[in-house]
């Protein structure tokens, strides 16, 4: 079957000419064309179209972009979107002077989630994240990576993993599973950390790979939560078994994450709000992404991480929200494009970039989607705008028209 965009006031198409990533000045070349409409056929990019030859697909079935512009569907590559329950009194308390510490001692934090999470049921859990899932379609979102990391035990973490199975199931994007055990360790093993990484290594990671229930093997080394060592011991057991590798790193502390990373090939590093500057230049020109989170950053009111720098020294730079209760309980990608502008130094060009190809390669997308090429699936955002700049101007605002996945339209606004 073969369907025509047609008459788009502009194809950003963020071509790589068959790299499939962008990193220093390529970032900010989108290739955006005009006068040209999109054929797909069999839910491929079959070509690009100048509109003069138009005349010759007479029967073919059309959709009338006028007075629109396409994008590459974006790519959502670090959420926490599968959690229970509210964190909101926190954040008043917070918002009032209380210090996160003395919220943790009196049970609050994380431990919060984990809670609703262990008292909720399976189906309970797919009702919760259908809404959210929802909305990031409605964002012209075509690809969702979703963590687990609230259960903290076998029982809890593979309920979390089934419940992002039924997602996948349940809508026409691509769900990306990722596996978040070594989150942070849970109350019952607070003195008996080996334990608890026994839990994971011997019987978490083993039934998930079995089963297939996780792509990738996520930590957060944090010096409140997993030393570089005991990153090295879970992500050892998970390259055999087959996951690939994520990892939360110097968000408040450099302890040596980058490092392991780079030992065990991570598809990704994630945060480095605090990364020293001497591991920036260990991250140059390497095929690993940096996949930076503005949202974390405004919601506490902390540094950014360094974008301006990593993309000058080369590094591959991915933006995402980060979604989650505590630390950035922000789901709008947009917002997050229009942050890493004006809080991190990005162009327009760039934050367009990194949401689309190189998120797509922060978790092993980029060569089936993330760009408008040739041969790739037919993925687009849509956006009710003559510009693309309007995209990061218009701050906080959802100008997504239209959102298709592998040449069909899974979403149309009002």
């Amino acid at each position: 079957m073969q369907t025509l965009l047609i008459n788009p006031e502009q194809i950003v198409t963020v071509n790589t000419n068959g790299k499939n990533e962008k990193r220093k000045d390529e970032l900010s070349k989108l290739d955006v064309l005009a006068d040209h409409s999109i054929l797909i056929e069999d839910g491929k990019i079959a070509d690009l179209i100048s509109n003069n030859s138009l005349s010759k697909y007479q029967t073919t079935e059309k959709i009338d972009l006028k007075n629109k512009i396409v994008l590459p569907g974006l790519i959502e590559c670090h959420t926490h979107t599968a959690f229970a329950g509210s964190r909101a009194d926190e954040f008043r308390q917070k918002l009032t002077g209380v210090h996160y510490e003395e919220i943790a001692k009196k049970g609050g934090g994380i431990w919060t989630t984990v809670k609703a999470v262990r008292e909720t049921s399976l189906h309970s859990l797919v009702e919760i994240i259908k809404p959210r899932v929802k909305e990031f379609i409605r964002q012209g979102i075509t690809t969702l990576e979703i963590k687990s990391g609230y259960g903290l035990d076998f029982e809890n973490e593979i309920k979390l993993l089934n419940a992002i199975r039924v997602i996948d199931e349940l809508y026409a994007i691509d769900i990306i599973p990722t596996f978040l055990g070594a989150h942070t360790y849970p109350p019952e093993f607070k003195n008996d950390h080996q334990s608890y990484l026994d839990e994971i290594t011997n019987k978490m990671l083993p039934y998930i790979a079995k089963n297939k229930l996780a792509e990738f093997c996520d930590a957060f080394c944090e010096k409140t939560a997993f030393s570089a060592q005991e990153v090295d011991l879970v992500f050892s057991k998970a390259k055999e078994l087959g996951l690939g590798i994520k990892l939360h790193t110097d968000q408040f502390n450099s302890i040596g994450g980058i490092g392991i990373a780079l030992d065990h090939n991570a598809t990704s590093v994630d945060h480095l709000e605090g990364i020293e500057e001497s591991d920036v230049y260990k991250l140059s020109d390497k095929d690993i992404v940096c996949d930076l989170l503005p949202g974390v950053s405004f919601f506490l009111n902390y540094q950014y991480a360094p974008a301006r720098k990593l993309i000058d020294n080369g590094a591959l730079v991915a933006l995402s929200t980060d979604y989650n209760p505590g630390s950035s309980h922000i789901n709008n990608i947009h917002l997050i494009m229009s942050l890493a502008a004006l809080k991190m130094g990005m162009t327009i060009e760039e934050t367009i970039s990194a949401v689309t190809i190189n998120s797509a390669k922060s978790v092993n997308r980029n060569k089936t989607t993330g760009s408008i090429e040739i041969g790739k699936d037919a993925d687009f955002a849509v956006f009710n705008t003559k510009e693309y700049p309007d995209i990061v101007y218009n701050v906080g605002r959802n100008l997504n028209y239209m959102t298709i996945k592998r040449g069909r339209v899974i979403y149309h606004a009002e």
